[in-house]
């Protein structure tokens, strides 16, 4: 199981994202836990390598599960341990190889084109203090086909 770690930096009522150039969805800056890191070392480092903004002391705000389905056989499956922040060091950079960074105002986040689950996860952490868990199945087109929340945000 992958596990990948990512940070919502929050600035002036904006959050940087990142515009991914495969399917033009917006993600949250964050990638790939490397061996022996703990989940916050590898969100502050993945934020750095993607952004050159150094992210300082983000909390942790959720933590998912993802299943992608082709048909009824599970093809892949990982965690994803999302962290907020308001407090940053640094100069953003130029030159990003995952996609165009983007200072998004918040009350468009919910608009913009991203996957489903994390249109879910934006509206209960932009919402409440609450450590949300979560857990997403998905197609392999990356279509959502179930979730569920714990605390349930119905």
């Amino acid at each position: 199981m992958q596990r990948v770690a990512n940070c919502i930096l929050i600035n002036n009522n904006h959050i940087l994202m990142i515009k991914k150039p495969r399917r033009g969805w917006y993600a949250i800056p964050g990638g790939k836990m490397e061996h022996g890191e703990t989940i916050k070392e590898a969100a502050i480092r993945e934020y750095r390598e993607e952004t050159a903004l150094h992210v300082k002391n983000p909390s942790l705000a959720g933590v998912f599960t993802f299943s992608i389905f082709e048909e009824e056989n599970l093809q892949q499956e990982w965690m994803m341990f999302t962290f907020v922040c308001d407090t940053f060091t640094g100069e953003l950079t130029d030159n990003c190889k995952e996609g165009e960074l983007e200072w998004i105002p918040i009350d468009t986040i919910a608009s913009l084109p991203m996957a489903e689950g994390d249109r879910k996860i934006f509206a209960h952490i932009l919402s409440s203090d609450e450590l949300l868990y979560g857990a997403f199945s998905y197609t392999k087109d990356f279509d959502l086909l179930a979730y569920r929340f714990d605390p349930s945000t119905d």
